[in-house]
């Protein structure tokens, strides 16, 4: 188990990159997807639902306001270029649909609940990513999403509690953080693994933090562990 300590983590952080993009065809199917983001260059209107102006094709598994915003540390693109050499081109900031991207901060250090203050806005931490076919499609590797879970390095999601102005160069100041026990990692492990732990997944059920999504697949988890 990872914790989340104020020891072994910087508190502050200023944004490397915000991205945001609109609907384009994606692959040899020409699938509508939102993916591909592009940093701004200029400060842009973070609403309860996400960035003004960025797009989700699938919104039935992308956006909504548990998961308004997607942040990616850069600190994982050099280990997709030293894993995918011939794709190294395209590990830059926006590449997996993120909108935030920072140095300092990971799915080892950032925990469910984290209270983050980017500029005016009020940010909270509400689930970890579980990767979709278009990360295949946007990388031309059909086995990316299963490189990406089995690594862990999918990033996380936020809801906005407080809307406002945020711009590149802000700075990522955490405020809060009620579950310290509950990296992203240990978060997004917990509901992707193959026998799961009972324990775990009944406190997931119980935590108002997690996004209702998150929360309802933990309860279906913990009803199938029991009956098996």
């Amino acid at each position: 188990m990872v914790n989340c300590d104020f020891g072994i983590m910087p508190i502050s952080t200023a944004l490397l990159a915000l991205n945001s993009g609109r609907i384009r065809p994606l692959g040899p199917e020409g699938l509508p997807s939102g993916i591909d983001k592009r940093p701004l260059d200029g400060p842009v209107q973070v609403t309860r639902t996400g960035l003004a102006g960025d797009e989700q094709a699938d919104r039935l598994h992308h956006g909504g306001p548990d998961k308004a915003l997607h942040h990616y540390p850069a600190e994982h693109y050099a280990h997709w270029r030293r894993e995918c050499p011939d794709r190294a081109a395209l590990f830059v900031p926006g590449a997996f649909g993120e909108n935030l991207c920072t140095y300092g901060l990971t799915e080892d250090t950032v925990c469910l609940g984290d209270v983050w203050q980017l500029g005016v806005v009020i940010l909270q931490v509400s689930q970890g990513r579980q990767p979709c076919r278009r990360l295949n499609l946007r990388f031309d590797l059909p086995d990316m999403v299963e490189r990406v879970q089995r690594s862990g390095r999918g990033g996380w999601y936020y809801r906005v509690l407080e809307p406002g102005l945020a711009g590149p160069g802000d700075h990522l100041r955490l405020r809060q953080r009620p579950h310290p026990e509950w990296s992203v990692r240990r978060l997004t492990a917990t509901l992707v693994a193959a026998v799961p732990d009972r324990t775990d997944l009944a406190a997931l059920v119980r935590l108002s933090a997690l996004s209702d999504n998150w929360r309802e697949r933990a309860a279906r988890r913990l009803i199938e562990a029991a009956r098996a």
